[in-house]
């Protein structure tokens, strides 16, 4: 039978073959046009904002007034305001201390006495001028009348009727005559010399009566503020010398911090100035209203105190190149309760915050978007491409871009590992 040698045939070979010929008769796959799906990353779309730069800086606090009384007479301490002690607060206006003034009145008085004499001398001399004059009139009328006595005998003598003798002796008279009038004339001219003898004196006598008053006045130290006393050197019945430091005091109405700031961070927080204007004059007035400051203590970061930029003191820190700026806090007792509120005394350790002023336009990117001064950007066709940019600053999680990004690029702020330009991408955009 024909069926014998196909069954001769093993049924493995025969499955072969009925495979190979399933295969060959096949069709082909079907073919899709399409690509494959883009890695999904989050993307944040660019916008111009203005943004405020900030800063921090810590200081010790200060106080924005000081009072260092220094004695400027010699005496002994005779009375001492019961307050006058460290840690104690002192309104403006209240005596605190008198130096025995005993000295400085009778210095005074004395004084006062030279000045009547003076006065009385002075008085003494004008009577004298007006009473010489009153003789000197009286004389030169004498003295006319001499004169011509003298003329009338000196002719009766050359008649022969007057013996010379005669003569003689109204020539005598008239010299007499003479000599009194010019010693009277020579005392009313040295009038106007003692009269400036007299007036220097009383000057005198005067500038010893104001510096007695002056050295009385400060025999009495008064606050010129209300204050705080820091230290006391002097106690009652202590003879203080001038010069020596009696008393030092912090006034309450104000304090302040010097915070130092990089030359950038402070050329940030002014913002853009006109042109012309320099470092110097940023230094002067331009911070003052431009810039916001609040601080608070290192101990009690829940308190916030609003401060105020006083001014830029006058040269940069030597070691650091840094601005020092002066931060200011009026009354900063105000609310005060201790334990839970505590007043900004000197020396507490502070934190301060600085606001600038806007920088308008400004691109600003999260600082985990920057790679090396690389943004990775989702182009044209959701693509990845890698495009070069130039950061300007810092600012918490963000990164301010000064080129490189414009208004609606689109940033890549997940990670791609590798980072692959042409790569495919899924944006998924999220709100910053």
């Amino acid at each position: 039978m024909r069926l014998a040698p196909l069954l001769a045939i093993p049924p493995i070979a025969l499955g072969a073959a009925v495979a190979v010929w399933m295969v060959s008769n096949a069709l082909g796959p079907a073919q899709i046009e399409g690509r494959a799906p883009g890695l999904p990353v989050r993307v944040m779309t660019v916008a111009a904002e203005d943004i405020r730069p900030t800063a921090t800086a810590s200081g010790n606090l200060r106080a924005a007034d000081t009072w260092v009384a220094v004695a400027e007479v010699q005496g002994e301490v005779i009375w001492r305001h019961p307050d006058l002690e460290a840690g104690r607060l002192i309104p403006a206006g209240t005596e605190v201390l008198q130096i025995d003034p005993a000295d400085y009145e009778l210095a005074l008085a004395q004084s006062q006495a030279d000045l009547a004499a003076l006065a009385a001398e002075s008085a003494q001399l004008a009577a004298e001028a007006a009473n010489t004059a009153r003789i000197l009139d009286l004389e030169r009328a004498r003295l006319e009348l001499a004169e011509a006595d003298l003329t009338r005998t000196r002719t009766l003598t050359e008649q022969g009727t007057v013996p010379q003798s005669r003569a003689d002796e109204a020539e005598r008279a008239t010299l007499l005559a003479r000599r009194t009038v010019a010693e009277l004339e020579n005392t009313l001219a040295l009038i106007p010399s003692r009269e400036a003898r007299i007036a220097a004196q009383v000057a005198r006598s005067e500038a010893a009566i104001d510096r007695a008053r002056r050295s009385l006045n400060r025999t009495t130290l008064t606050t010129p503020f209300d204050l705080r006393v820091t230290e006391v050197t002097a106690e009652q019945f202590q003879t203080v010398a001038p010069g020596h430091v009696v008393i030092r005091a912090d006034g309450i109405a104000a304090a302040e911090v010097v915070a130092h700031l990089p030359i950038d961070s402070f050329r940030r927080l002014v913002g853009d100035a006109a042109e012309g204007i320099s470092l110097a004059d940023m230094m002067s007035d331009m911070p003052v209203t431009r810039i916001d400051v609040t601080l608070n203590p290192l101990s009690d970061r829940t308190q916030i105190w609003t401060a105020h930029i006083s001014r830029i003191e006058g040269a940069l820190d030597a070691r650091a190149r840094t601005v020092p700026v002066v931060v200011r806090v009026d009354d900063p007792y105000e609310g005060a309760d201790p334990p839970r509120r505590l007043p900004l005394v000197p020396n507490m350790q502070m934190q301060l915050s600085f606001l600038g002023a806007p920088l308008t336009g400004a691109i600003a990117i999260p600082e985990a978007a920057l790679h090396g001064g690389m943004v990775r950007i989702v182009g044209p066709d959701d693509l990845l491409e890698l495009r070069p940019v130039t950061a300007a600053f810092a600012q918490g999680d963000f990164v301010e871009i000064a080129e490189g990004l414009s208004p609606g690029d689109r940033v890549v702020i997940d990670e791609i590992a590798p980072a692959i330009p042409g790569m495919a991408l899924t944006p998924v955009e999220v709100q910053q």
